[in-house]
């Protein structure tokens, strides 16, 4: 229960000197002057002439909250004809029961710009009335609406420099991916000519090293007897053999050749990040093309499942969805590397499971879902209530920048009209959901 005290009790808090975007109402300076409904209207005045900042004045009643009067009010009520005389040394009740109104109480933990919107939704006789914060059942506290204006000015000062670093660092980023995709378009055509140039000779090699061989066979057939230097000659270079691999070689490097230029296709796709009309898309190609450009990083170390269903072709960006599904594949290699070996129970297998199928919605809507999967750690949920806040990040300093997913979330969002959604479980492993609209 509230203390009931024998005689007006102020205590004030200084301004902060400074707030954060997660401030509340609680955070700011408050003040606890609480008094019994059975005191004397002369007790607050007294009140009020020692402390000229107290706003207003807390009523109990048997120990509980039962109101507030602001100082304009009294003053007014006071003031007024007769009013010393009829409330100076009367009970406080009297004079509550003509000069109360209604009262706007706010919880503690409310956030301050949301509390300022409530503020100044009062009427105009209202709206300079003193708040009241309750902090818990039997705890409340006023707060000086000038105050709150003053709080909510420095956190909106802090929302724009904010927002000038997140438009500064996408701009970074936006340049530093255009520079990059010009990059890789560059060397990926410079790689292209070679390999197109062995890849459009090999069939020819083939052909002509076939051709070396049936003339082989034909002398070998018209001419028995072999002279000793060349069965001498034929045991040193282990003509048989060479006959033997000789196709093993060329079917080689065709799919070494057939390897490059599907590396090549996925890099000049990845490139194309700031491309400006959308077209339709394999979303399967697309993810296909990302692990390719991974595959350094997974090597034997991470075992990829793919769950593709039969989905159609999206209208979208490939270079922008190649973006985001690298973000959220490189994340989930980042998650599994970060098990430590001593947490790893005996035959864990780090593992990354993509997984695509058609959803319906009961609005009759009909989405494209890809499931990105890891049996990491997992995250708690104040991380995954922050995932895709801009600098957000949980890795260690100069691992991450904590724009990744905060553009691959803008990039699903605003240049898809999709959603993206994150579960995961501490121990368990994370999931996440890309949602692309169906035309």
């Amino acid at each position: 229960m509230i203390l009931m005290l024998d005689s007006p009790q102020t205590i004030s808090q200084p301004l902060p000197e400074s707030l954060s975007l997660e401030s509340c109402l609680q955070d700011l300076a408050l003040h606890h002057y609480q008094i019994d409904l059975n005191c004397s209207g002369a007790e607050v005045a007294q009140a009020f002439n020692q402390d000229a900042h107290l706003p207003g004045v807390i009523f109990l009643e048997n120990g509980d909250f039962a109101g507030m009067l602001s100082r304009r009010r009294f003053l007014e009520f006071m003031s007024r004809p007769y009013g010393l005389e009829l409330f100076s040394k009367r009970s406080l009740k009297v004079l509550y029961d003509f000069a109360k109104i209604n009262l706007l109480m706010l919880p503690g933990d409310m956030p301050i710009p949301t509390a300022t919107r409530m503020s100044l939704q009062r009427s105009s006789e209202l709206i300079d009335e003193p708040i009241v914060v309750k902090i818990d059942d039997y705890n409340y506290r006023l707060l000086d609406v000038h105050q709150l204006l003053v709080a909510n000015s420095q956190i909106h000062e802090l929302t724009t420099q904010l927002l000038n670093q997140q438009t500064q660092a996408k701009l970074i980023q936006t340049e530093k991916m255009a520079s990059l995709g010009e990059m890789i378009a560059g060397i990926a055509h410079e790689i292209l000519n070679p390999v197109n140039f062995i890849w459009g000779n090999i069939d020819y090699l083939a052909n002509y090293g076939q051709d070396l061989m049936q003339v082989l066979d034909a002398y070998t057939c018209t001419f028995p007897q072999s002279d000793p230097e060349i069965e001498a000659l034929k045991a040193e270079v282990e003509f048989d053999f060479v006959l033997k691999d000789f196709p093993q070689v060329i079917a080689s490097m065709r799919m070494g050749a057939e390897r490059l230029r599907r590396i090549i296709a996925a890099l000049r796709t990845f490139s194309h990040v700031d491309e400006d009309n959308q077209r339709p898309l394999d979303i399967h190609d697309c993810l296909d093309n990302t692990l390719l450009i991974l595959n350094n990083r997974l090597k034997n170390a991470v075992q990829v499942i793919k769950q593709y269903g039969s989905i159609p072709m999206v209208n979208g960006y490939s270079g922008q969805l190649s973006q985001v599904f690298m973000n959220l594949i490189g994340n989930a290699i980042d998650a599994l590397m970060a098990v430590s070996a001593s947490s790893r129970e005996p035959g864990w297998q780090a593992q990354i499971a993509i997984a695509s199928q058609i959803q319906k919605t009961g609005d009759g809507n009909s989405w494209v879902q890809v499931n990105i999967s890891d049996n990491g750690m997992g995250m708690s949920e104040e991380v995954q209530a922050r995932i895709f806040e801009t600098f957000f990040t949980t890795k260690p300093p100069g691992k991450g920048t904590g724009l990744g997913l905060a553009i691959t979330h803008q990039i699903v969002t605003e240049k898809h009209h999709g959603q993206i959604n994150v579960r995961s479980q501490v121990g368990q492993g994370t999931t996440f959901e890309v949602l692309l609209p169906l035309a």
